[in-house]
């Protein structure tokens, strides 16, 4: 596996980045970085999600043009995203002409498995989806997700038949051909595939018009989902190019709300393409604000870039990739951050910088170092397992190890006694296996061990201002 293809979610450029979508793009970087430093081949996905009524009735509202409006909003995702630290390789836009031409080839290459039929029904604009009566009953005809209640509708529409598919799917999942992370949302997405219906997969061009247009039917637009999901092999140039050097993915990354429609309907479709399933499909929980659900209502919503701004990016990726469990709803304060920012950042790790840097620049001790390091074992199969948090702080505990270390060993009486052998190699070796916890700290703060690399050439020269201020 010497080429490795990484995925994002596109998001819907219909309002500005939030914390789903860094955590997004920040579990995705961490194993971009760590496949690079690895010595594979990475291409890391990311976009924009432009088509749909709530997009085209955002811009009506803001008296803009739709084009204006989404070219507007995909600056401030990309924007975003170079905020988070966050190394992409190829960025797509559904409103890009090359997307929307091959999203119409892959329509016709499904054709066999696509109907024309009356819907009358439930539907929601904020999910962009049709919802079953049994999911109306189920939430009393509101949806949880929005707090509206559904439309009813009765239409026109092409449906994508995912009855031919859910055997295969079925199999691929229990195998393991597609794994789908964490364990138990696998069985959640078997449970939901044996009720789930086959999928509307336009609106008509009454109902919508910012959209795809179904070939060869100037009344229907393609919906949002076909349109969406087609990304991840289009930007790859699918189907003209023979794209078998990269797909299947080795790792999607979304979010929970949205996995049902990777679990499912991206599977069906790929099923009827004729290409590999993705080999991983992780589902990251969500971000609870003092265990509540974040709510704009409430006011207790996390403004990522808040936090960047008051304490740094590298700050944010510690945080939010080490205490923020990788599979499950994992809860934010800012006392939580605060205390992990100054006890773990300032203490147990800008401290043990600034002692062994100063310690050897006083005695002028100077290291060789051969620049060669791996990953530990434990520390790979965690990352390849998708553990990233369990990955943090199996190298976290190393750092602390190293605290004791410093104060079991006492560096600075060594010093004082004039035992100089004994103290350059006391403070070699502590030194080297920083360097090491270093290394493995870099998928998850690059900014952060950069510097610290630095520090570390020789001559050593200790920081003249901490790594992580005080508060």
């Amino acid at each position: 596996m010497d080429k490795v293809y990484i995925t994002t979610a596109i998001p819907y450029v219909n309002g500005n980045p939030h914390i789903g979508h860094a955590m997004d793009y920040c579990l995705a970087d961490v194993l971009a970085r760590y496949f690079q430093m690895s010595g594979k081949e990475v291409k890391f996905q990311a976009g924009t999600d432009e088509h749909g009524n709530k997009i085209f009735q955002k811009a009506k509202e803001l008296g803009v043009s739709v084009e204006e409006y989404t070219s507007e909003n995909t600056e401030k995702f990309k924007d975003f995203i170079h905020k988070l630290g966050v190394s992409y390789t190829d960025f797509i836009r559904t409103t890009d002409t090359e997307h929307e031409k091959r999203c119409q080839e892959i329509w016709r290459k499904l054709s066999d498995h696509i109907y024309l039929a009356k819907y009358e029904g439930y539907y929601c604009t904020g999910c962009e989806r049709f919802v079953t009566k049994k999911e109306f009953d189920e939430n009393d005809g509101v949806c949880p997700d929005h707090q509206k209640p559904y439309e009813k509708l009765e239409e026109e529409n092409y449906y994508f038949r995912i009855a031919d598919f859910k055997n295969k799917i079925r199999k691929a999942i229990i195998d393991g051909e597609m794994v789908i992370l964490p364990e138990f949302r696998k069985k959640e997405m078997l449970r939901l595939l044996e009720e789930s219906p086959d999928v509307s997969i336009s609106r008509p061009t009454t109902q919508l018009t910012w959209g795809v247009p179904v070939p060869d039917d100037d009344t229907q637009v393609m919906y949002v989902w076909i349109d969406a999901l087609s990304n991840y092999i289009t930007i790859l140039g699918y189907p003209e190019k023979d794209i078998s050097e990269w797909w299947p993915a080795v790792a999607q990354f979304v979010g929970k709300d949205i996995l049902r429609f990777h679990a499912i309907i991206w599977p069906a479709m790929l099923l009827g393409l004729g290409l590999p399933l993705p080999k991983t499909v992780v589902s990251h929980g969500m971000i609870l604000a003092d265990g509540q659900k974040m709510s704009k209502s409430i006011g207790n919503v996390i403004d990522p870039v808040e936090v960047i701004d008051k304490y740094g990016l590298d700050a944010f990726r510690y945080y939010f990739l080490r205490h923020i469990d990788t599979f499950s709803d994992s809860d934010f304060t800012w006392a939580k951050f605060e205390e992990a920012y100054n006890n773990e950042l300032a203490n147990d790790l800008g401290n043990l910088v600034q002692r062994l840097a100063t310690l050897a620049s006083k005695n002028g001790i100077e290291i060789e170092d051969n620049n060669t390091r791996n990953f530990s074992g434990e520390y790979k199969e965690l990352m390849e397992k998708f553990q990233f948090s369990k990955a943090f702080d199996l190298v976290w505990e190393k750092v602390q190890n190293l605290n004791k270390r410093i104060d079991e060993e006492k560096p600075w009486s060594l010093a004082k006694n004039g035992e100089t052998e004994e103290l350059k190699e006391c403070l070699s070796n502590l030194i080297s296996d920083l360097l090491s916890v270093n290394y493995e700290l870099s998928p998850f703060i690059p900014a952060t061990t950069e510097k610290i690399f630095e520090v570390f050439k020789n001559p050593i020269t200790p920081p003249t201002t901490p790594l992580f201020p005080k508060n």
